[in-house]
């Protein structure tokens, strides 16, 4: 791996805290995920599955985790299930985790080879009377293509119809959403290789370039700083095709008089950053740009304020729509006969900001969470207001991500990044 060592200790406390919440007599299971196919014998790159990682620290293929709590037999509270690694497998692919590896990355002491999985786990469901099966319960989920995790609860079902199945989605919806410090430093980590590769940006955009030479430009300084690329795919947008909210061709030039709108981060040990800046391609906003880039600097401002324990998410986002409206009106965006005619369950002021303004951020860009209980300390989300008026050729959206705090103002990990117009204009122009 690119990332250096993980302390195993935030993966011992993942696992207690999963384990304090599951039901008696029960294990739970955990999956990696596949190595999807391309064509002929080509496949993408081998991505961990974030819960098994969360759990584990895990970064391997063909790894199976099972937590039983209430096992007779001590070695078998928590068992890691791996390929076994050769000197076959180590001269094609590169050495998989041994076993004394494998216990300094997660803390498990009990590990066995992936062909042992079948008789051993039969011994382990005999204890129990509940198995936890881990469905994607992500509200954004696709579940089109059947994973290596559904292909395994499918065959469950069928061989142990005895037992009863629960979901370790809401258990691992609730434990993820509460960072740990280990997880904010990761964060702060991939926000850092992300703030490296906008400082190369700023010294690079000028009239005239591509925007995939832009991503080109990120990519090689995120790889540098020990980053395995995008957090997600980027987004890098000029002019009009700011507007595309899901801009990801990136094939346009860079002309003169445009904004180009970035909405890219670096990934670190699996931790994703989700940075959101608007640029001026000549290096000076003209008065117009400025005027909508200063209000979504001030939405952006005033919304990351309302990031405090207690806060409903609905509640934060409707407040966030009444900031919005008012720098609309402002702009001439939108008038007051605008808002007296709208449809409440589409407010006049989303025809020019149409998305939400905040969502989880962790080990996934879209992280999972709690969007129906109050905002906790710990918590981690971006914030990112955006204005599009399509008939101007102008988007303009900032984003940051926060660590929401006990008290006060969230923790902006991203505060080190350029943001105020005058200092992008400043660091393009030295």
């Amino acid at each position: 791996m690119k990332y250096e060592k993980i302390d195993n200790e935030l993966f011992i406390r993942n696992r207690k805290n999963f384990s304090a919440k599951m039901k008696s007599a029960a294990l739970a299971v955990f999956n990696s995920n596949d190595i999807y196919p391309i064509s002929a014998d080509s496949s993408m790159p081998f991505e961990q599955h974030r819960d098994i990682f969360h759990l584990s620290g895990v970064d391997q293929e063909e790894s199976i985790l099972v937590i039983s709590p209430s096992s007779k037999n001590e070695a078998h509270r928590e068992v890691l299930f791996l390929k076994e690694t050769n000197e076959h497998i180590a001269v094609w692919e590169g050495a998989k985790l041994d076993k004394k590896q494998a216990f300094e990355v997660s803390g498990i002491k009990t590990v066995y080879w992936l062909d042992q999985f079948e008789r051993i786990f039969k011994e382990m469901m005999a204890e129990v009377d509940v198995i936890y099966l881990n469905t994607n319960e992500h509200l954004r989920a696709d579940t089109t293509v059947q994973t290596r995790e559904d292909r395994f609860i499918k065959r469950i079902k069928k061989e142990y119809p005895g037992h009863q199945v629960h979901k370790s989605a809401p258990i691992m919806h609730r434990i993820r959403s509460i960072k740990h410090p280990v997880e904010v430093k990761l964060m702060q980590q991939a926000c850092d290789i992300t703030k490296m590769g906008i400082e190369r940006l700023l010294e690079f955009i000028k009239p005239g370039v591509w925007e995939y030479e832009i991503e080109a430009e990120l990519i090689h300084e995120f790889v540098r700083n020990r980053s395995r690329g995008f957090a997600y795919t980027p987004i890098v947008a000029s002019g009009k095709n700011a507007c595309v909210l899901h801009y990801i061709e990136n094939n346009a030039q860079c002309m003169d008089g445009d904004v180009i709108l970035l909405d890219v981060g670096a990934e670190y040990a699996n931790y994703a950053s989700d940075l959101t800046r608007s640029i001026p391609v000549s290096g000076r906003f003209t008065q117009r740009q400025r005027e909508v880039y200063d209000s979504v600097l001030h939405v952006k401002r005033e919304a990351e304020k309302l990031l405090v324990p207690g806060t409903m998410l609905k509640d934060y986002h409707t407040e966030v729509g009444k900031l919005m409206e008012s720098e609309l009106l402002k702009l001439k965006l939108i008038d007051q006969t605008d808002i007296k005619n709208q449809n409440p369950d589409w407010p006049a002021f989303k025809k020019y900001f149409m998305h939400g303004t905040s969502h989880f951020i962790g080990l996934d860009t879209h992280d999972v969470g709690l969007w129906n209980e109050p905002i906790q300390a710990g918590m981690a989300f971006t914030c990112e207001p955006g204005i599009y008026i399509p008939e101007e050729g102008l988007g303009i959206r900032l984003e940051d991500d926060l660590v929401v705090q006990e008290s006060g103002a969230p923790l902006n990990l991203m505060r080190s990044i350029p943001i105020e117009a005058e200092e992008i204009e400043e660091k393009m122009n030295a």
